[in-house]
């Protein structure tokens, strides 16, 4: 009789573990079908959802933005519903450069094939986006250097016709301007443009982002380049100058007379990069002393007509752009001028500067405001390169001031 009942207590207890057991993989089993159905409905209600916004013209479609004008070749990827840096999704780059010597334009080009579709992957990756997911192709149409230009037009098109989706040529000059206006606090400032082959004072009138004044030879980085390449220490050669210049800072600041020439609203560098390099070749003075004054009497010219166009069009805001605008002597003066003035000076990020493609998909993001584009197969595959194309040649419809 005892042996009975322990032996329908041992069976009991076995049919309690089963019974448990058998609960606890129905309930998982039912956990991980609600998850699937779940994940199903959420999927196809996401499907619904963005045709039904796509239908409406509503759909939040990401742009991807090309930069090839010179020895930068970059890829960003913008969100165009954004604000500020946020709308930056990735900006990646990577630039050509030489040891000694000046950009080769077709060394460059071939440098631009090379790293094109490394840097398409990583721009998608760190966005955590998919080419399916991009809406809009912009690139820089010009200012440039033709060979550098081609390579990223030809991509543009190549994912314009791949992805149906429309193409927007950009002006490389007024996205150095708008990065400015989105990323900062400027709202209609006078523009100091400050790159290689560029050097422009700008501000918005009238439709149009005009000219106040600029170089009448040399842009102000091509010179930079001009004297470090006649002086050996490579390219690019502004932040070699600006590092050797810094040297000098410390040791003394006694300036080197160079020739001064401001002519209105333009300014104009043949005659002093050939008397520095006059200088430099007499062997009485030192790199340093040398690098030191160069940077002393260019940002000067730059500022008095930057300056001047203030003072003319009545603005209490100043921008810089440009790769030259990272130099942190021109920053320093900038500031101390607009301070004296009551004004006040916007300097964009680094990164924002520099030649990056985050410029070319900001620009397109204020475009796309005011302008519907749709995909138009024969205008992509006639789209055509601008290298000559001026700052005033472009329409500024987007703005509405």
């Amino acid at each position: 009789m005892f042996v009975r009942r322990r032996w329908q207590k041992a069976v009991g207890k076995r049919r309690k573990d089963k019974k448990f057991f058998g609960l606890f993989f129905l309930f998982i089993f039912n956990f991980i079908f609600l998850v699937l159905f779940l994940g199903f409905v959420f999927a196809l209600f996401s499907v619904v959802f963005l045709k039904f916004l796509n239908f409406f013209g509503l759909k939040i479609l990401m742009i991807l933005a090309i930069e090839s004008t010179a020895h930068t070749f970059g890829i960003a990827v913008i969100d165009e519903k954004k604000q500020g840096e946020r709308c930056i999704l990735a900006n990646v780059s990577h630039t050509y450069t030489t040891e000694k010597g000046g950009i080769v334009p077709n060394e460059a080009a071939k440098h631009h094939e090379l790293w094109k579709e490394k840097l398409l992957q990583e721009a998608l990756e760190k966005a955590g986006m998919e080419l399916k997911d991009i809406g809009y192709v912009a690139f820089s149409q010009g200012p440039g250097l033709s060979p550098c230009l081609i390579k990223g037009k030809e991509l543009a098109k190549e994912l314009c016709l791949k992805l149906k989706v429309p193409l927007i040529p950009v002006n490389h000059c007024i996205a150095h301007l708008e990065v400015a206006r989105e990323v900062t606090e400027a709202k209609d400032p006078v523009l100091l443009y400050v790159s290689g082959a560029n050097t422009q004072v700008i501000a918005y009138a009238a439709k149009r982002y005009r000219v106040f004044g600029e170089t009448l030879d040399i842009g102000v980085g091509n010179l930079f380049d001009s004297f470090a390449r006649h002086i050996g220490i490579g390219f690019p050669g502004g932040p070699k100058i600006e590092e050797t210049a810094k040297k000098y800072e410390k040791q003394g600041k006694e300036l080197v007379e160079l020739p001064y020439s401001v002519k209105g609203m333009d300014v104009a560098f043949s005659g002093l990069l050939t008397n520095i390099k006059q200088k430099y070749d007499s062997g009485k003075y030192s790199i340093e002393q040398l690098c030191y004054s160069f940077q002393e009497h260019v940002f000067a010219m730059l500022l008095e007509v930057a300056e001047r166009a203030m003072a003319h069009l009545a603005k209490k805001e100043l921008a810089l752009g440009g790769g030259v605008a990272c130099n942190s002597r021109l920053q320093e003066m900038a500031i101390k001028m607009t301070k004296a003035r009551k004004a006040r000076c916007f300097i964009p990020p680094k990164p924002l500067l520099v030649d990056n493609a985050a410029m070319i998909g900001i620009t397109a993001k204020f475009m796309l405001k005011t302008r519907r584009y749709g995909f138009d197969k024969k205008a992509i595959e006639e789209a055509r390169i601008k290298p000559y194309q001026r700052t005033d040649d472009v329409e500024v419809f987007w703005r509405e001031d």
